[in-house]
């Protein structure tokens, strides 16, 4: 790995082992390196009996045959039980430390509206929710399997190396004149051939890095194509638009194919490579131990015991080629969330330039308060602007001149500009925007949200009745898309329902009435009107029959806010 890759795979690795549970974590992982260093053992014992076995055979000592099988039997019976529990352990560990990190990932993300702000500054940060359902997944499963794999082999590597040596015994190569001893010969050519077929994997797979980083994201963006499509199906069915959502995913689809030959013919090279390097590992150590066993230095267990070592060093040793595909695969997982991590940072770490206070005054008040797009440019300003508590106040102004952007501002989840926004100590807000938001799940969730406290069905059935939604009532647990069951009108009179529901103090209303027709309108405000008579209404809109139900006109125009009454005839 290269150092960003590394100093990116430390700063997604440490936050676990050092949280809260980091003993809980240290001590499965200690347990699973305890079984893997007893899987050693066990493999040395494993080793020796090969020797002992095979002697007995060349022996034609019958008398030992079926103890030496015994005593394999129990080996391998005590190998398997410890097998199955390293890797049980070790999944437990992979639970654990993937619902941490998800739930790391997901606070970071909702808090203080990052989620939004991500798209708000148009971050490259592409399918948040990939990154965390599926990233963290991979990086978590791939980490404990590489770094256990790693410290098993390790172990396996001081451990047999010693066995090699002790076995290889000493070669003579003459060299002219002179001879040359090399002692443990079988060891040196172990790790020469390991590290020669270490360099060759990581050439020939390299790129298998960016294609694995590539192939997830037109992977995702493919999906997300076919979600929009899902979310938008009456539109695009009013469109007759088949045609250019077939071709738009015909165009992601050969992004997803294109790339995906290129991971084959990659991947292909590799297994190429890596086979023929597991098959020449196979024979290679028999051909170098073979001149020691036909000149009588060792015996038939003792070729076999060689053999055996050998290729568990050398399995050790190549840890790097069989596993290159594997790190090709967290390597990319890493930049992937590395790359979101920072786009999270960045997002969090933009200053809230509009501050927002509670004043123990029962007014809304703008002080000096400039509103300016992401860029900079300054939609609108103004200097002084009060509205008292249950002030009905209609915001207007051509489109694109920053309507609904003043009430972002007002909301305190627009962070471009400057001022101060006042709002009375301890109200309560609803905005609604023009498409409302109705969450999976039952109809009664969708009525009651964003509230998580239990409302009485009764109450529910009321204020559903009020809005002209009654034969809602007998649906409240139902579970569906109430966003593609119900009509736009339909769920704007919900959204209404919710703030007989909830009660706020202020209420912001964007569009939120313009799939209504304008009697149902009028029948809606004079509601609110009724049953929330000291409640401030602000509302965005371009309808003329707003003016009667609204006090106050605040015109957005040649970037400024004008404020002026609404007359009314008596």
């Amino acid at each position: 790995m290269k150092l960003p890759l590394i100093r990116g795979f430390w700063q997604l690795f440490k936050g676990y082992w050092s949280s809260a549970e980091k003993w809980k974590a240290r001590g499965l992982l200690a347990s699973v390196i305890v079984l893997n260093l007893v899987m050693v053992y066990l493999l040395v014992r494993i080793n020796d009996w090969y020797r002992n076995f095979y002697d007995a055979l060349q022996a034609y000592d019958w008398a030992s045959f079926w103890p030496l099988v015994g005593t394999f039997t129990g080996l391998a019976l005590l190998y398997i039980v410890i097998a199955v529990y390293a890797v049980y352990l070790r999944q437990m560990l992979t639970i654990n430390w993937r619902t941490w990190m998800t739930e790391e990932y997901l606070a970071r993300w909702m808090r203080g509206q990052v989620y939004y702000r991500l798209q708000v500054l148009r971050s490259d940060t592409d399918n948040p929710d990939q990154r965390i359902s599926e990233d963290i997944n991979q990086f978590v499963t791939l980490t404990l399997t590489l770094l256990v794999g790693a410290l098993k082999q390790l172990t396996t590597l001081g451990a047999f190396a010693v066995v090699l040596w002790n076995l290889s015994g000493a070669l003579t190569v003459p060299i002219g004149s002179e001879t040359f001893t090399i002692y443990g010969y079988m060891f040196w050519l172990s790790l020469l051939y390991a590290g020669v077929g270490s360099v060759l994997v990581h050439l020939v797979g390299r790129k298998l890095i960016r294609l694995n980083f590539d192939q997830q994201r037109y992977e995702a963006d493919f999906r997300f194509n076919m979600m929009r499509v899902r979310e938008n199906s009456e539109s695009i069915a009013f469109y007759r638009g088949e045609m250019a959502e077939t071709q738009g995913f015909k165009e992601r689809f050969a992004n997803v194919i294109k790339n995906y030959w290129g991971l084959m013919r990659r991947t292909k090279l590799l297994n190429f490579y890596v086979n023929g390097y597991g098959q020449l590992a196979i024979i290679f150590p028999l051909i170098m131990a073979a001149p020691r066993y036909y000149a009588g230095e060792i015996a038939l267990g003792g070729l076999m015991q060689t053999i055996s070592a050998f290729g568990r060093v050398q399995d050790a040793l190549s840890f790097f080629v069989d596993s290159y595909s594997s790190i090709a695969e967290l390597s990319a997982v890493i930049q992937r969330l590395s790359g979101f991590t920072a786009h999270i940072n960045e997002a969090a770490a933009v200053p809230p330039m509009i501050v927002h206070e509670d004043d123990a005054e029962d007014a809304l008040r703008l002080s000096d308060l400039h509103v300016a797009l992401p860029h900079g440019a300054e939609l609108f300003a103004v200097s002084a602007l009060t509205l008292p508590q249950g002030s009905r106040a209609l915001v207007t102004g051509e489109s694109g001149v920053g309507k609904s952007t003043l009430l972002r501002a007002v909301a305190g989840i627009w962070f471009a500009g400057s001022g101060t926004v006042t709002m009375p100590e301890g109200s309560s807000r609803l905005f609604l925007p023009p498409h409302p938001y109705l969450p999976l799940g039952t109809l009664r969730r969708a009525l009651s949200y964003p509230c998580t406290a239990a409302v009485s069905d009764t109450e529910m059935a009321r204020v559903l009745a009020q809005v002209g939604l009654p034969h809602l009532a007998p649906r409240l647990s139902d579970t569906d898309d109430w966003s593609r069951i119900l009509s736009l009108g339909e769920q704007q009179r919900l959204a209404f329902a919710r703030i007989l529901l909830i009660r706020p103090d202020w209420i912001f209303l964007d569009e939120a009435t313009s799939a209504l027709d304008e009697p149902r309108e009028r029948a809606l405000y004079e509601l609110l009107r009724q049953e929330l008579p000291a409640s401030g209404i602000i509302s965005v809109g371009h309808r003329s029959t707003l003016y009667a139900l609204h006090e106050t006109e605040l015109r957005i125009h040649d970037h400024t806010i004008i404020s002026r009454e609404i007359p009314h005839e008596p």
